[in-house]
């Protein structure tokens, strides 16, 4: 038996990213411009790294809360508050390592190995690897898109639900469609959810990043006491801090002891001084935040509209998030041509391929970057569709 073969068939199962495959395959090349990830170009604002600075310097580095220092959980109340109209109460806020770590423990929380999770496709790849990862099987529900837009098809994902069913997973705005559902739409994925004992996983990192203005419309604006909603989310997108790998849940306070025993068996909490950074995020960063969407705003009208005038992409604006995900006349692989466009053009798209089921002829371009790298990323793809 051989070192591979002897490993359990679950790890060997775990896909490899088909986004961090063409990272692997062009990072580093002389010219290139990277729109293949999600984040932007700027580094983590100084406020934010001189506060978990301070904390790293006075030895702010031991063993800490479980579910987060209280100044960050009172901090992301104040930000619920600002931003969403919530009253929640600290208990309901839980700290953890990254976005990718709370979508990971609230699928180990909500699910039993052999139990269903359904989502709605394309979709960013992670959620269904870590619940396959979990034992549970991922249902894809794809999206239907006509005429530049996705639209959601709520007859279509009611009739995937089963007796094993268990959670109903949604990120809107979503990665890499930029689908963005309307307040009604969230009030009848929560009917759904109510009729057959469901729990919503609420993905929401892009709530922020809506081009109609404010925020998006989220399920804290539709659910009541009792509904079953858990909202996973990190610091990544909005404060540029992708690196830093904190995130956190939203949860009923009844869970806490759950979440917090699945914190420590995982990672054993985020580190104290990390925290005081992500303290400084939310309490001195909205106006970094307008920044951000005011930039992807731009940006998004840059990109898309150089590639809609070319006759040969079919696609509209996203209503929101950080990505235009592009239909190109003659793409039937978008794996092989992500390869030949960063062969050709100097551009990393990520391939649609990664996306799952729906996004196999789509390619997806992050556009949270500096704006003269949007405008001549969109003019060498432009000149490279325009010859196909």
């Amino acid at each position: 038996m051989t070192i591979l073969e002897s490993l359990s068939p679950r790890s060997l199962e775990a896909p490899e990213s088909g986004i961090v495959e063409l990272v692997n395959y062009a990072r580093g090349r002389d010219g290139l411009i990277p729109l293949w990830v999600g984040e932007g170009d700027l580094p983590t604002p100084a406020f934010i790294s001189e506060a978990a600075a301070r904390a790293l310097a006075a030895g702010e580095t031991f063993y800490t809360w479980q579910r987060g220092i209280p100044e960050l959980r009172a901090a992301l109340a104040r930000y619920y508050t600002r931003h969403f109209g919530t009253t929640l109460p600290a208990e309901h806020f839980y700290v953890v390592g990254s976005g990718m770590q709370a979508i990971k423990l609230a699928i180990e929380a909500l699910t039993s190995p052999g139990d269903d999770v359904v989502y709605l496709t394309p979709a960013w790849p992670n959620f269904s690897a870590a619940a396959a990862l979990s034992g549970a099987r991922p249902i894809a529900v794809p999206l239907e898109f006509a005429e530049g837009r996705w639209q959601l098809d709520l007859e279509r994902l009611e009739a995937a639900i089963t007796p094993k069913t268990r959670v109903l997973f949604v990120n809107t705005p979503s990665n890499p469609t930029g689908w963005t559902a309307a307040r009604q739409d969230l009030a009848d994925l929560l009917a759904i959810a109510r009729r057959h004992g469901l729990w919503i996983m609420a993905d929401e990192i892009y709530a922020l990043y809506h081009y109609a203005g404010g925020r998006a419309p989220s399920f804290l604006d539709v659910m009541e006491d009792g509904d079953r909603v858990v909202f996973v989310n990190s610091f990544s997108k909005n404060w540029s801090m992708t690196g830093w790998r904190v995130g956190w849940i939203v949860a009923p306070p009844e869970m806490g002891q759950v979440i917090e025993n699945l914190i420590q068996y995982s990672t054993s909490g985020v580190p104290q001084f990390l925290q005081k950074g992500a303290v400084a995020a939310l309490d001195e960063g909205d106006d970094f935040v307008r920044s951000n969407v005011e930039k992807a705003a731009r940006n998004r009208d840059l990109l898309c509209d150089r590639l809609i005038a070319t006759n040969r992409v079919e696609t509209l604006k996203p209503d929101g998030a950080l990505y235009a995900f592009l239909k190109i006349d003659g793409v039937t692989d978008s794996r092989l041509a992500a390869l030949d466009i960063v062969d050709r053009t100097g551009v990393g798209l990520a391939p649609g391929t990664a996306f799952g089921p729906g996004g196999e002829r789509f390619m997806r371009a992050c556009f949270l970057r500096d704006s003269r790298q949007v405008e001549a990323a969109a003019e060498r793809l432009a000149g490279y569709i325009s010859a196909r």
